[in-house]
């Protein structure tokens, strides 16, 4: 994860190694590179769901629309800061390509199976551009970003980026809109050194904040904890798209930081809004969130918030209300269900018949006793 209070083209992407590599003559190399997809069981989960249907903004950098691994999935967009095009194509430092690979990438070559592959490859990007090599649009580039987002109807809105640490009134305001207006806004947590706590937009209410794990399913040491973060999703030496950069023949790119875990996670994402359309923003965060690996301490917790997203989970599990635990029984209500008879139409006894037997029985009962003592008072 970036910070927005940064110079122009001086990235601050604290403790978060990001190197370009490759020619395209060696891009089947970087599927092998790309771990958290056997570790999320990308292959299983894209026999059920690709994110056909589901449109994902991008707020970051720009995307390289013309990408061999993106083709086709890159909307035209929206620029919030001069220096672009205005519709969010093109990218000068490669970070926002990265993220839509990790979202939307499908491949090249024979059966796709060449360069990266994203989470939901039949996903859609909206690319929205808040920096450019002329500078950063920051806290309010990324307010304007959400509305533009909402406004064009997209899903899912993920957020690489960070405001400056001081709260905005203007970017809490947009979240607050993007989730009554039934969007899911994930955002990266942040991170260390130079982030100590949840970092804006991801601490605010409305927002999901993401955290990283390794290999191991570890959170990991650049990643910043804390009470808002909700879920954590690969986030180490993660390969992905990046611009195209014919002079240094590259266009694939590997870093770490909770930017990468922000991106796969809203994938994850697309792919359960692209099997059950019918769930709400909030019911998609749910089965996310329920289904994840619990990790850490036991429940949720500042490091791994609910867990580790688990996208064959989150996409097989039962609905919430099945899947919840049945209620026990107040007291009243087994001692009800303990008496109840059958129904009286079936043939057999109301819980009043049965009252008027056991009485009845019992007045026989007294009776005999009375006789018995009677008796037994003559012999004497």
């Amino acid at each position: 994860m970036r910070f927005a209070a940064r110079l122009a083209a001086v990235s601050l992407l604290a403790a978060a190694a990001t190197v370009g590599v490759g020619s395209p003559a060696l891009a089947d190399r970087y599927r092998d590179d790309q771990w958290h997809l056997p570790f999320l069981r990308i292959a299983q989960a894209h026999a059920i769901s690709q994110g056909e249907g589901v449109t994902v903004a991008v707020i970051d950098s720009g995307v390289e629309g013309k990408h061999p691994d993106l083709t086709g999935n890159v909307l035209k967009g929206f620029d919030t800061i001069v220096g672009g095009d205005g519709d969010g194509w093109g990218d000068d430092e490669g970070h926002g390509s990265s993220m839509a690979g990790l979202i939307a990438g499908h491949g090249h070559g024979a059966g796709g199976k060449d360069g990266v592959l994203g989470i939901a490859p039949k996903a859609k990007v909206l690319p929205i551009r808040i920096s450019t090599a002329k500078g950063h649009g920051g806290g309010d580039a990324i307010a304007i970003g959400i509305d533009e987002a909402v406004k064009r109807g997209v899903k899912i809105i993920s957020i690489s980026e960070s405001a400056p640490s001081g709260d905005s009134s203007v970017l809490i305001k947009a979240v607050e809109r993007a989730h009554a207006a039934g969007v899911l806004v994930i955002a990266a947590a942040g991170n260390q050194p130079k982030d100590y706590y949840v970092a804006a937009p991801g601490r605010y209410p409305g927002a999901v904040a993401v955290g990283a794990v390794d290999q191991k399913g570890t959170v990991a040491p650049v990643s910043v904890r804390g009470d808002e973060v909700q879920l954590v999703a690969p986030g180490v030496d993660i390969t992905s798209t990046s611009r195209i950069n014919t002079s240094a023949n590259t266009q694939y790119r590997r870093s770490s930081g909770t930017s990468p875990a922000t991106a796969i996670t809203a994938g994850v994402a697309a792919l359960v809004w692209s099997k059950y359309p019918q769930l709400t923003a909030d019911q998609v965060l749910e089965r996310m969130t329920r289904t994840a690996v619990d990790k850490g301490a036991p429940g949720r917790d500042r490091d791994y918030g609910f867990g580790v997203i688990d996208p064959v989970a989150a996409l097989t599990a039962p609905a919430a209300s099945a899947a919840a635990p049945t209620a026990a029984p107040s007291a009243e209500a087994t001692l009800t269900s303990a008496i109840t008879m059958p129904n009286p139409g079936a043939g057999g006894l109301t819980g009043v018949t049965l009252l008027l037997i056991l009485l009845a029985g019992g007045v026989v009962l007294a009776i005999v006793a009375v006789v018995v003592f009677l008796a037994l008072r003559r012999r004497r």
